[in-house]
């Protein structure tokens, strides 16, 4: 089925809000028939947060999708286990007032305490495309997400810096000057997306609707005084 002629899914939306515990009476219920209570952060380990290259079953659980149904949008995308990594991969559609597709961690209870770092790297092979990459330091579903844009190679791997300094704060894609700096100590969730805008109703030079692919290795803490760039290792 293409892009064009695809409905809404009443069913997936759903699915969304119970993966995200975006409603409290879901939550409630989950949480007393399975005593669920909450996400576990990852655990650094040698500076390194998520570890993709290794036998991913756990750290997938952590990562469900989040795409543009929750605003009537078509868009489908998935988190699934490559050779050695992390594939982030669906069909992002502009259909129906729609337009991105994403994933996001469910959120961390306790929050994950990023404090001795200042910032992350992402290693990563796309599909030429330009994504974005979220950190939130509330659990709110809406609360203001800290993003960093970075464009990919087709095809090869690259590792992308991301300084928390250089994170901007936004609300629903609308820059917020305003807003206080990401404080890394309590990061609650980590997301990727692929959009066709960028910030303030900005396109994305380097979108295109269709099939797509982002592979994620690892994800990794950047120490400070690391001065590490954007490298096609």
């Amino acid at each position: 089925m293409t892009p064009g002629n695809r409905n809404w899914d009443f069913g997936r939306f759903i699915e969304v809000l119970r993966f995200f515990d975006v409603v409290p009476i879901i939550s409630w219920w989950q949480t007393m028939i399975s005593g669920a209570q909450g996400a576990t952060p990852p655990q650094p380990q040698d500076g390194v947060l998520f570890d993709f290259t290794q036998p991913p079953r756990q750290a997938l659980a952590l990562w469900g999708a989040l795409d543009d149904v929750v605003m009537g949008g078509v868009s489908q995308s998935q988190a699934v286990a490559g050779d050695h990594y992390l594939r982030f991969t669906g069909l992002v559609s502009t259909d129906k007032g729609g337009g991105f597709a994403s994933i996001r961690t469910r959120n961390f209870q306790p929050s994950l305490n990023l404090a001795a770092a200042q910032g992350l790297c992402l290693r990563v092979r796309g599909d030429g495309q330009r994504y974005k990459f979220f950190l939130r330091d509330q659990p709110g579903w809406d609360a203001i997400a800290y993003g960093y844009s970075f464009d990919t190679v087709a095809d090869t791997w690259v590792t992308i810096t991301i300084p928390f300094a250089q994170l901007t704060p936004l609300f629903r894609a609308k820059s917020k000057p305003q807003a206080p700096p990401l404080t890394a100590a309590t990061i609650c969730s980590l997301q990727l997306m692929l959009s066709k805008f960028e910030y303030d109703q900005k396109l994305n030079p380097h979108f295109r609707p269709g099939p797509f692919a982002l592979d994620v290795e690892k994800i990794t803490l950047l120490a400070w005084g690391s001065s590490q760039a954007v490298t096609g290792l």
